[in-house]
């Protein structure tokens, strides 16, 4: 794929550039540049660490947006094995925007829920741009049934823009699909974890995101609203997302800040699933089924943000 470099990276890849040169320059003169190469390696190192360890709220939401980013499918060749896709919510039809199915990470057998984009035309259409419809929250609720009756433990990764709101998902009752989630989500009996790879937009994101734990990648969002939306609604333009997306504190550090999941994760870390499902299944009740005691002490209104007791 031909590298797209977002606005503020693009200092980077004039330096990278320039190394190329250099590198071709002492190959085809035959002069012995390596002191010089080096130079530029450490100059290119330093100004990727300035621009990353200082990216604003927006900077983050479009590197969450960036084609180049890794998807759910990509994490579930990375970090799972095994991977057996399940289709169809029995009620209307399957969505192929939220893939689900059996995995293993680990030792450990697990259902992943999951939300894909498509890094072309063909593929966002196929995807609907990570989109979910109704039957993709049914198809989801399904499966978790299934998971809590086998004592499966649940991982979903989160990358959304929001649910489809076309009048197709409006007349197959889009929000009632995603309340019964929230309602039933709270109440399944077996470890859930919810990791935001990317965006985690509003409702659509939520419909799969009651967990135990909650994981953000380090330049992932989560938030009620686009920046974007945020800005027509206050400011009148889109122009202004920018500011919109620092007062809506969506970004990984605000959120755990605000204490409201478990902690971000540095994004080159493959087995951030894992380690969480580590985390969670100290105890064997963990995956080999919850224990009738930690069942009995699950209340009904748990939200998202809050690790289950």
């Amino acid at each position: 794929m031909k590298p797209h470099p977002l606005e503020f990276e693009k200092p980077i890849v004039e330096l990278e550039k320039q190394l190329e040169e250099l590198k071709k320059h002492s190959k085809l003169q035959a002069i012995d540049l390596e002191r010089e190469v080096q130079a530029m390696e450490r100059k290119i190192e330093d100004t990727r660490k300035q621009i990353y360890q200082n990216l604003t709220a927006w900077q983050r939401v479009l590197i969450a947006r960036h084609t180049a980013r890794p998807f759910a499918l990509d994490y579930l060749k990375l970090a799972f094995s095994d991977f057996i896709e399940l289709h169809g919510d029995r009620l209307f039809g399957d969505d192929e925007a939220m893939p689900c199915g059996f995995a293993t990470i680990g030792s450990h057998r697990c259902m992943v829920i999951a939300h894909q984009k498509g890094r072309d035309t063909k593929e966002n259409i196929r995807r609907n741009f990570g989109s979910a419809h109704p039957e993709g929250y049914r198809k989801a609720l399904r499966l978790m049934r299934l998971a809590a009756k086998f004592g499966l433990p649940i991982v979903t990764l989160i990358d959304t823009p929001g649910a489809y709101p076309g009048v197709g998902a409006e007349e197959r009752h889009i929000s009632e699909s995603i309340a019964v989630n929230l309602r039933e989500m709270m109440m399944l009996r077996t470890p859930i974890i919810a990791v935001v790879i990317g965006e985690g937009g509003s409702g659509g994101a939520l419909g799969i995101g009651i967990a135990d734990r909650v994981l953000m990648l380090e330049n992932a969002y989560y938030s009620v609203i686009s920046p974007e939306g945020c800005a027509a609604i206050l400011w009148r333009h889109r122009n202004h997302a920018p500011e919109a997306a620092e007062a809506l504190k969506l970004t990984a550090q605000d959120l755990k800040n605000l204490g409201q999941f478990g902690g971000s994760t540095q994004e080159v870390q493959r087995s951030l699933a894992f380690r969480a499902l580590r985390e969670i299944s100290a105890d064997r009740s963990g995956f080999g089924g919850v224990s009738a005691s930690r069942s009995a002490q699950r209340p009904t209104w748990l939200l998202a943000s809050s690790p289950r007791k």
